[in-house]
């Protein structure tokens, strides 16, 4: 039996795949706290580390829930391949708060609380189509209306931009959706003209954001090359 036992503690390279559902699972750092042993996944997730029987695993990725598993003697046997399912992380998002003077037009009494607040192209458009007769009639055959509506959902694409810019370093575009350096503000363009994402960005959840924005990826990459 002490030969035995001699021979599962032995040291071999345990071969497996970090899955994980519509997100990338490329670079996924596999730590092997035991003997600090540090590795990556590929592309495709699978990976190979050195282990024993009793060292402890820890999979970790910023977007990812830790997994810390336990090398038991069925792990060591010759063939076996670990298989590791990783979930998405749930981040909140915390309110961005910009420095600012704390007198408005409400405290000053001008306005009353909680009144609508317009953007610049929403307040011309108000302008334009709120005085009725004769105005609103010239303003709609001049085709201004419409020109100030266009201007107002420009407004809100150009603030979803901000905003995903925010989000996300550049090398999470360049490095995990594998979106090219001097393609990045060609796709978060492409990204904002999605209903669905820009009511992500709206609502500020970064976790829908990221499951929204990977499928997005992998189109923009294909119409990108299938264009080359």
């Amino acid at each position: 039996m002490q030969g035995i036992s001699a021979q599962v503690n032995l040291s071999r390279q345990l071969k497996g795949r970090v899955v994980a559902d519509s997100v990338s699972v490329d670079r996924i750092n596999i730590n092997n706290i035991t003997s600090k042993v540090l590795v990556l996944t590929q592309s495709d997730g699978t990976f190979e580390i050195e282990v024993k029987n009793g060292d402890v695993l820890v999979f970790s990725a910023v977007n990812l829930e830790t997994v810390r598993r336990t090398i038991s003697a069925i792990d060591q046997v010759s063939g076996n391949e670990m298989q590791i399912r990783m979930y998405s992380k749930s981040i909140i998002l915390k309110e961005v708060v910009i420095a600012e003077s704390s007198i408005t037009a409400e405290s000053l009494g001008i306005i009353p609380y909680g009144q609508k607040k317009y953007t610049a192209a929403e307040r011309k458009l108000y302008t334009a189509t709120s005085g009725g007769g004769i105005d609103g009639l010239l303003n709609t055959i001049s085709g201004r209306k419409a020109m100030l509506k266009k201007e107002i959902l420009v407004e809100k694409k150009e603030s979803n931009l901000y905003r995903l810019e925010a989000l996300f370093d550049e090398t999470y575009f360049t490095e995990t959706l594998k979106v090219p350096q001097d393609y990045v503000k060609g796709f978060l363009y492409y990204c904002v003209e999605d209903n669905a994402l820009a009511a992500a960005l709206k609502a500020k959840n970064k976790t829908l954001v990221m499951f929204l924005i990977v499928p997005l990826a992998e189109k923009y990459n294909q119409l990108r090359m299938s264009e080359n």
